[in-house]
């Protein structure tokens, strides 16, 4: 027998179909479980909160994900449906400041949100899209952005949403936890890790092609994946990257964030003892504590780099993503990268360049200011913008993209569409979320709210969302783009074009108001400057 929830959820799904006739309850069997999945859309299905690794409590807190035991959840289902119809707890926020606390969420978080066609199934072999938040490894919430409507638009992916520990639970680094084994460095990603062996066993059940994995990341998202290009994990996990706004964030060592740790100690009630002694106590502190810990730890410093981050840890990361990248060692595999026309993590924050660059970057000097500074610009405000923006974001586009240009195909962009809710000038950092996403705008601890689109909004929307999971089924973006959307030209150090994404003036579905471009000259050199700098930037 079912359990009443279950049945109750059933009841419900029928009922929201519309469907003329009766549909079968949207049940997938992974083989260990079944689950009962969410009808969004006549043609889409969201399996929501489905887990991917034993939850991370106790003394696996701060450790590396534990596969899932698939035993233990079949013997808790015992037979019957077990509900997937909600979204799950997210995990533990950190907070984004301006008045909020952080902290809501749970621990027991690892999970994935997966999005399939209604006619799906085992035999189905569909490409699949995996997507990695954002949200400066310290907080974000994948309800937040949903991907049913990308499913009934284009009925012919899977794609999976991933839950990873953040801020002090997913990225605690001191000096000698690894080495003592007191705790795993980098668990947070460690947990998307798992997530895609997850996904390389079990995908095949909801349809998709464990053989043909794209991973996507939007800002920390989009660092995560420029991370699993240049980690040294050996498995094949994905065939093709999309890198959206990537966040150049500098990788400390755990020398460097023994500061961050001790403070986070200390304000949990945890300092003054040996280390096993302090992961003894941080263990057995309680959440609230933790998040109020990790709050403080992060606003007391006066550098954007001193957060609870990746580090290296001479595992997986033993060099700086742009070294890696520029002396070829990345996995691969077709890459899609881009950034918004404005980007900078620094816009009104009242800093003097030098100040900027020392607030992103631990060991920048006056010399290498000097050097980046040496481009003319119209205004101090503009210098400031692009400078910033370069360091902390756009110059991503730039190195990867011929980078992997050499090894394999990559295509560039430049969002260049103003988010209608920001009030803030330009076309800012993650401005292509709101569309791509439904109007989405994300508040604190997890929440979000949803603006309606008009129809030149949604009709921008479709355009993105084609060219998104065209490269997604075919590792190209024009292969089942929109008849009205230009050709994408493909990146090389040669001829280094690419598409500018905006909105058409009108209405008319048969319109795009997209374009081509060259990068600039002068773009190219600033982020080979950029680039060159990569001892003192640590990125």
């Amino acid at each position: 027998m079912w359990p009443s929830h279950s049945l109750l959820a059933v009841a419900i799904l029928l009922t929201a179909s519309h469907a003329q006739t009766v549909s079968p309850p949207p049940i997938v069997d992974v083989g260990y479980a079944k689950y009962l999945g969410r009808r969004s859309y006549p043609n889409t299905i969201a399996y929501l909160g489905v887990p991917y690794a034993e939850p991370p409590l106790g003394e696996r807190r701060f450790r590396a994900p534990v596969p899932l035991d698939t035993a233990r959840v079949s013997r808790e289902a015992n037979g019957t449906v077990v509900d997937a119809t909600d979204y799950p707890p997210f995990c533990i926020q950190g907070s984004t400041g301006n008045g909020d606390a952080g902290g809501a969420g749970s621990e027991d978080c690892l999970n994935l949100n997966i999005y399939t066609p209604s006619s799906a199934n085992n035999k189905s072999n569909l490409p699949v899209l995996v997507y990695i938040h954002g949200g400066g490894y310290g907080f974000g919430n994948p309800a937040t952005w949903p991907f049913d409507h990308w499913i009934h638009q284009s009925p012919n992916v899977v794609i999976a949403s991933i839950y990873y520990r953040l801020s002090s639970f997913g990225f605690l680094a001191a000096p000698g936890l690894a080495e003592s084994g007191l705790a795993d460095l980098n668990a947070g990603f460690k947990d998307q890790v798992q997530a895609l062996r997850w996904i390389q066993q079990h995908i095949a059940a909801f349809g998709g092609n464990p053989n043909k994995v794209t991973i996507d990341g939007v800002s920390a998202g989009g660092s995560s994946v420029e991370l699993h290009l240049v980690s040294n994990q050996q498995e094949r996990l994905f065939s093709g990257a999309i890198a959206q706004s990537v966040y150049r964030t500098s990788l400390p060592t755990p020398e460097q964030q023994e500061t961050l740790f001790e403070f986070y100690a200390e304000n949990a009630g945890c300092g003054n003892s040996t280390l096993p002694e302090k992961l003894t106590c941080l263990r057995s502190a309680s959440v609230s504590a933790l998040a109020r810990a990790q709050d403080g730890a992060i606003f007391a410093n006066a550098f954007l780099y001193l957060r609870f981050f990746p580090v290296i840890d001479n595992d997986l990361f033993t060099d700086y993503p742009t070294r890696s990248v520029k002396s070829g060692k990345f996995a691969p595999v077709p890459l899609m990268v881009g950034a918004t026309t404005n980007e900078t993590l620094l816009i009104g924050l009242g800093h003097d360049l030098l100040s900027a660059m020392q607030y992103l970057t631990p060991s920048i000097t006056n010399a290498d200011i000097a050097q980046l500074n040496e481009a003319n610009f119209a205004s101090e405000a503009l210098q400031y913008q692009t400078l910033t923006g370069d360091v902390s974001l756009r110059c991503a586009r730039s190195i990867m993209g011929r980078a992997f240009s050499e090894k394999t195909e990559s295509w560039t962009y430049r969002y260049n569409q103003h988010s209608p809710v920001s009030p803030l000038p330009g076309v800012g950092h993650i401005a292509e979320n709101w569309m791509m996403f439904n109007g989405t705008n994300p508040g604190y601890n997890g929440t979000t709210v949803f603006t309606p689109m008009d129809d030149i909004q949604r009709s921008f929307a479709e355009e993105l969302i084609a060219y998104w999971l065209s490269f997604v089924r075919s590792g190209n973006p024009n292969t089942y783009k929109l008849a009205r959307s230009p050709v994408w030209p493909t990146y090389t150090s040669k001829s280094p074009g690419r598409i500018v994404l905006q909105q058409a003036a009108t209405s008319n579905k048969g319109s795009s108001g997209s374009g081509t471009e060259r990068e600039e000259e002068l773009e190219t050199q600033r982020c080979d400057v950029v680039a060159g700098q990569v001892a003192d930037q640590e990125n």
